[in-house]
């Protein structure tokens, strides 16, 4: 919802049914200076968002230059006290208004965790300092762990597989600090209800990991917390969706061309049928669709765009009608 209008963007997801949304802040952009904070843009979303009668999540990175050891590039910070500090001013200011906070995004990837080690230990320190100061402002508040990728790569530079990660997450106690675990279980081009070692795939390609199989990430992440004592908490998917590009012209999809084999109809029906399998796993909180609007704003041309509910100008999407008509 930044730099949107938000009256427009409310008044879409209201019509999709949906109970909660989510945000993504950026902490650089809030704490723009050690102590200095501009909470303009976020205390309007965090009002309009209430009047719409939302549960609103806020999903906190990318951590300021001034607390990072590579300032050029997403990272978190070098001393995971600082996020506890900022953490805890935020929780403070949206007391009782914000229902939940995920604790950072995909960290066991380069690209959101520059600077410090690929390392789960470090990320569950980090959620520490979190979820301390959000639950000395805001004791209600829901804390969420960021989920990590899928991305079915694990050099340990690039990547560490989401599956060892949350291993690693566990034996480092993130069960203390959490009251859930965020999972992301985009399905590729895959329907939700096929699995890695199935016989035959309808997707010509990443069919080869369980990563890339929304249905084997839902059960492997279940079966890892029972596994570490931590089956009675529930799992959020704070992201997850399918692509398609057809009905929205030239797309550029370079390293995402699964979204090329996913049509609009396959794309609705694989997003009603991920709600209703999600629904049914136990221990299954809150799901999160990506994403509502990013067509809207970045136009067809980024492949993001692909995952939209909406055209770039705004028109419904199938995936969006399917929404709107599916059982509740």
């Amino acid at each position: 919802m930044f730099g949107v209008d938000m009256e427009q963007t409310l008044s879409w997801a209201e019509g999709t049914g949906v109970e909660w949304i989510k945000q993504q802040v950026e902490w650089a952009n809030i704490e723009y200076q050690p102590g200095a904070y501009d909470w303009r843009e976020l205390d309007r979303i965090v009002d309009k968002a209430s009047g719409y009668g939302f549960k609103l999540m806020l999903s906190v990175n990318h951590a300021p230059a001034w607390t990072r050891v590579e300032p050029v590039e997403y990272g978190p910070p070098h001393a995971p006290a600082e996020f506890g500090q900022f953490m805890g001013v935020l929780a403070g200011r949206y007391s009782g208004r914000v229902a939940a906070y995920e604790l950072w995004n995909e960290p066991n990837l380069r690209r959101e965790w520059h600077g410090e080690p690929l390392d789960a230990a470090l990320f569950v320190a980090l959620i520490r300092e979190g979820a301390l100061g959000i639950r000395a402002a805001d004791a209600a508040a829901k804390i969420i762990s960021g989920g990590p990728a899928v991305t079915g790569i694990n050099d340990g530079e690039t990547a560490v597989d989401d599956r060892v990660y949350l291993r690693g997450m566990v034996a480092a106690g993130v069960g203390e600090w959490v009251d859930g675990i965020g999972v992301h279980p985009y399905g590729f081009a895959n329907p939700p209800d096929e699995q890695w070692d199935d016989a035959t795939h309808r997707a010509p390609s990443h069919n080869n990991h369980p990563s890339f199989f929304f249905r084997d990430t839902l059960e492997d992440y279940r079966a890892i917390l029972a596994e570490g004592g931590l089956g009675s908490l529930p799992l959020w998917a704070t992201e997850f969706g399918w692509p398609a590009v057809d009905g929205l012209g030239a797309v550029d999809t370079t390293g995402r061309e699964f979204a090329d084999n996913v049509t609009e109809a396959q794309q609705a029906e694989y997003v009603v049928e991920g709600f209703k399998m999600g629904r049914a796993l136990e221990g299954m909180g809150p799901m999160i669709l990506w994403n509502l609007n990013i067509a809207t704003i970045w136009g067809a041309q980024r492949p993001e765009s692909a995952y939209s509910l909406l055209r770039p100008d705004g028109s419904y999407r199938p995936v969006y009608i399917a929404l709107r008509v599916a059982e509740p």
